[in-house]
């Protein structure tokens, strides 16, 4: 529950309403499930490195979370977990699609 903090926290500040922002939410969440099955397995390893570039991305806005904007404020906790566990995630899914993406172009290589 503490995930949908920040729909709270955006609804209350500005005047977007939470039925708004949780639209947007669950047709993101829709809209990318869809994409990610629809991708055949011949593509995925070119789009996991594509999106570990988005993750890097992921990370450094999790950095600014955590450090600049975790810093004052009413809502400096949560901002602060909420960039932490995003950086966790980020990396581990960065760490991870290189990983993948290493063994993947491995087992092209030629074997001498």
């Amino acid at each position: 529950m503490e995930l949908f903090g920040c729909f709270f926290v955006a609804a209350a500040d500005g005047g977007t309403s939470l039925l708004a922002l949780l639209t947007i939410f669950m047709l993101a969440v829709f809209v990318g499930f869809e994409l990610i099955t629809k991708v055949p397995p011949t593509l995925h390893t070119p789009l996991m490195s594509g999106s570990n570039a988005i993750s890097g991305i992921a990370i450094v806005g999790a950095l600014l979370s955590v450090v600049a904007l975790g810093g004052e404020g009413e809502h400096a906790g949560m901002a602060r977990w909420l960039g932490f566990f995003a950086l966790v995630f980020a990396t581990i899914n960065v760490v991870g699609g290189f990983l993948v993406t290493h063994r993947m172009l491995a087992m092209f290589r030629s074997k001498k």
